[in-house]
């Protein structure tokens, strides 16, 4: 038998309720600090409550920012099946469920009574180097986003007229935030020259024609932290999966992506999409066959996007370079 935690996550406390399949009411609620002592006193609780006649506790968390790493980390620790789950998944299963109001004490119940009918996967934790390596990749591309906005303010402050004070601040701005990027670049070229198995993964990666260095180094990260079985999971999980819109004769709406992942790195596999259309041979092919049939160019580029996620998982599962198809070889 398994007993199912909900645990709402916010930056101070944990919102916990425990569930039994065949119990119409939740067997226990109550909350904890989200601290490293809160979770063990919530780790404590839920076998206490389930008077430990149970063999398997399932806990079903969102994520929410960092605030969910620590309890997730800690209770896998302790042997418990962690899941994370979509938000936005939890949000439709609550209408499903003719549950209107939204608390932290509900939205705990919820996704108890989600794990307990869906049964999502279990997550595992990433691997340090890999934590690091996401940390690092992720204030990066903070600082170069301040970078460009900075630069943007320059040019807009130059063309309106400003006193030399304004300018001296952004110069030096500008000077501090370029010289923060290229530490970044440094530490990440150190870890990966740390770490040999990463390195090669990266390198095969940058076979693939369009593929860059960032968006390698993106999905490296991704394709290494997470189980994901097939490529297709894996488009899906980015928000690259086609969502049909189709009912009776009257709704025939396009097909669209359904934009559930990444943001920052769907954008970057886009631009990728892009170039790979003129320099992959299998990409262009398959745009040239879609644009043949009538497709219109946006959904050439959603596939060019999905098949690049393709190349890249197979890359990785295969452990060998990118090859070019025989009909393009020389």
């Amino acid at each position: 038998m398994t007993v199912f935690f909900g645990i709402d996550v916010a930056k101070e406390k944990l919102d916990c309720a425990v569930v039994v399949h065949d119990r119409q009411r939740p067997i226990g609620q109550k909350s904890f600090p989200n601290t490293p002592d809160g979770i063990e006193r919530a780790a404590a609780w839920v076998m206490k409550v389930s008077k430990a006649e149970f063999l398997e506790v399932h806990a079903v968390l969102e994520p929410t920012a960092a605030y969910h790493e620590l309890a997730a980390r800690l209770l896998t620790a302790k042997g418990m099946t962690v899941s994370l789950v979509n938000p936005a998944q939890i949000r439709s299963f609550a209408k499903g469920m003719a549950v209107l109001s939204k608390t932290d004490r509900i939205d705990a119940v919820l996704l108890a009574r989600y794990g307990c009918l869906a049964r999502p996967k279990a997550w595992t934790p990433p691997a340090e180097r890999l934590i690091d390596l996401q940390a690092l990749l992720a204030r990066l591309d903070d600082l170069e986003g301040d970078l460009r906005r900075e630069q943007n303010r320059y040019e807009q402050a130059c063309v309106r007229g400003c006193p030399g004070a304004i300018k001296h601040s952004f110069v030096t701005s500008i000077r501090a935030l370029k010289a923060q990027c290229k530490r970044l670049q440094q530490a990440i070229a150190e870890h990966f020259a740390a770490h040999a198995d990463l390195q090669a993964d990266l390198q095969r990666l940058r076979t693939i024609p369009a593929v860059g260095p960032k968006t390698a180094m993106r999905m490296l990260v991704l394709l290494q932290s997470r189980p994901f079985e097939t490529a297709r999971q894996v488009a899906a999980f980015l928000g690259l999966a086609p969502i049909e819109r189709q009912s009776g004769r009257s709704v025939r709406g396009r097909p669209r992506l359904s934009k559930a992942g990444s943001s920052r790195l769907r954008a970057a596999l886009y631009i990728a999409a892009v170039v790979a259309t003129k320099v992959n041979p299998d990409i262009k092919a398959q745009q040239q066959r879609m644009l043949e049939r009538g497709k219109a160019k946006m959904s050439t580029l959603g596939a060019a996007m999905r098949k690049l996620v393709h190349i890249c998982f197979g890359v990785l599962k295969s452990q060998d370079n990118y090859r070019f198809p025989a009909a393009n070889q020389t």
